[in-house]
């Protein structure tokens, strides 16, 4: 990998990051640990997924995960259970 490419991952997984600390204690430990342990082994679609759970609601994104409710979007749920999946394993 080049430099450049390199670089732009960087870059990349740091804004991710930020985008991941959303304020609220109960999706912090969820998404952080997930993204800097988790996130590069995902493949590319997975890592889309990723990208828009971002984009949902703080209490959306609460409900799910406290699993009182499930997202209605198959790419959202998938990535719901991934992540829940790693700090709840069968």
């Amino acid at each position: 990998m080049s430099e450049t490419n390199a670089a732009n991952d960087e870059t990349q997984f740091r804004r991710l990051w930020w985008h991941s600390r959303r304020g609220m204690l109960e999706l912090d430990v969820l998404l952080l640990p997930f993204l800097e342990e988790a996130y590069r082994d995902l493949d590319p679609q997975d890592q889309a997924r990723y990208q828009k759970l971002l984009s949902c609601e703080d209490s959306d994104m609460f409900e799910w995960f406290m699993q009182r409710s499930r997202p209605e979007d198959p790419d959202l749920q998938r990535m719901v259970d991934l992540i829940l999946n790693r700090v709840q394993p069968d």
